[in-house]
């Protein structure tokens, strides 16, 4: 479904970018296999259904997607759905294992697209 969801960007010429329970799965903060697949996008706004499951295309500010990071646009994705108050050690130490592989300076880039707490959660964990 995730490959079918690649194609359409691909041919629309969109850009997407996983978001909620989607995002966590991705990033491994979460074992749940989401059955609707949520995609922000900078192309069009729709909702596919193949069989069970669904794909579901919002419509997103064009400054989110410009990230140089995909890993930085998953956190910042999975940490909104987290919530600002609901974030573990688990997760900070799984978030921060990632950022371990990202270069700084695209870590820095991509963050000021964040929620204010989401750039400073993550300031914290680089620093």
């Amino acid at each position: 479904i995730e490959e079918i969801a690649q194609a359409i960007a691909k041919r629309d010429k969109a850009r997407i970018i996983p978001s909620g329970t989607h995002a966590l799965n991705k990033i491994g903060l979460s074992t749940q296999v989401p059955m609707k697949l949520v995609y922000l996008t900078d192309g069009s706004q729709r909702k596919i259904t193949i069989g069970k499951r669904s794909i579901k295309f919002k419509k997103a500010s064009p400054k989110l997607l410009s990230a140089k990071e995909e890993i930085n646009v998953l956190i910042i994705q999975a940490l909104r759905e987290i919530g600002k108050n609901n974030i573990d050690q688990h997760q900070l130490e799984k978030i921060k294992q990632l950022l371990s592989n990202v270069k700084k300076e695209n870590i820095i880039h991509d963050i000021k697209l964040a929620p204010t707490w989401v750039r400073e959660l993550i300031l914290k964990l680089i620093t």
